[in-house]
């Protein structure tokens, strides 16, 4: 399927569920400023982030289970991805 073909159908579906609900029946969406995914920083990332943190300690406080974190990547070998809400709520002498 190409992409205008695409771009239609879905034209055809939005204007198929307009039909179906009445505009005063929906709500206004409230907004947040939010981000709607997490925040991952690498391990050089969260050291330049805050003043004095090595990535040496970024990777102990990893090791620890200290700050959040995720793999990508397959096996012990993968990136080390850490949220950067974890890292900025650590309690330790950082931040």
């Amino acid at each position: 399927m190409k992409l205008n073909e695409k771009n239609e159908l879905i034209l055809q579906v939005a204007e198929l569920l307009r039909q179906m609900i009445p505009v005063e029946d929906v709500a206004p969406a409230k907004v947040e400023n939010k981000p709607l995914m997490p925040e991952l920083l690498t391990i050089k990332e969260c050291a330049a982030l805050i003043p004095g943190l090595s990535e040496h300690t970024v990777r102990q406080l990893v090791k620890r289970g200290e700050v959040a974190y995720m793999r990508s990547g397959a096996g012990e070998r993968g990136k080390i991805l850490v949220y950067k809400s974890s890292l900025l709520k650590y309690p330790g002498e950082i931040g």
